[in-house]
C-alpha cells in the first residue's frame, strides 16, 4: 500500500511540474537580457514542445534567445536556425494563434537585418492590430499592447488607435 501511495505522489508531482503560461511569458520577457532566464525558458518549454503549438513556438523562441547569449558565431547561427525551424512549425500548426503571431512579430522586429528574418512583420502586425483588442486573456493583451506601443514597427497613428 505504501508503495502504491508513493508512486501516486511521485506521478502527481511530475504532472504538477508543467509551468503556467504566465511563468513562460515572464521568462520570455527576461530571456532577451538574461542568459539564465533564456536557459530556464529553454528547459521549461523543452518538455512541452511536442504537446502543443504554443509551447513549440516558445521553445523555438528560447532557442533564438540563446543565440544572443553565446559567443561563438557558429553556435549563435545554429541556435537561431533551430529556433526558426521550431517556430515555423508552431505557426504552421496553429496559424490563427495571436500569441504565436506576437512572438514572431517581436523576434522579427528585433532580429538584425543581415539574418534576413523579417518577412512576416507586415502580416503579423495586421493580425495583432486587428485582434489584440478582442483578446480574452488580459495578461496577453497587456503584454502585446505594451510591446506594440513601444515598437518602431508601428506608425504614430497605429499606436494612437491602440489606446
Amino acid at each position: 500500500m505504501k508503495f502504491i501511495l508513493t508512486v501516486v505522489f511521485i506521478m502527481m508531482a511530475g504532472f504538477s511540474q508543467h509551468p503556467e503560461i504566465s511563468e513562460v511569458r515572464s521568462l520570455y520577457k527576461e530571456a532577451a537580457e538574461e542568459e539564465k532566464a533564456a536557459e530556464k525558458l529553454l528547459k521549461v518549454t523543452a518538455a512541452l514542445k511536442d504537446k502543443e503549438p504554443l509551447m513549440h513556438g516558445y521553445y523555438g523562441v528560447a532557442q533564438m534567445m540563446m543565440a544572443k547569449h553565446v559567443g561563438n558565431p557558429f553556435k549563435k547561427l545554429s541556435y537561431f536556425n533551430k529556433g526558426k525551424d521550431y517556430f515555423s512549425e508552431a505557426i504552421e500548426a496553429d496559424p490563427k494563434n495571436v500569441e504565436l503571431r506576437f512572438l514572431r512579430f517581436t523576434v522579427q522586429a528585433e532580429t538584425p537585418g543581415f539574418l534576413n528574418y523579417k518577412q512576416n512583420l507586415g502580416e503579423d502586425k495586421r493580425i495583432l492590430l486587428s485582434r489584440t483588442s478582442v483578446l480574452k486573456d488580459e495578461e496577453l493583451r497587456q503584454m502585446i499592447l505594451a510591446y506594440l506601443l513601444s515598437s518602431k514597427e508601428l506608425s504614430a497613428s497605429e499606436k494612437k488607435n491602440l489606446k
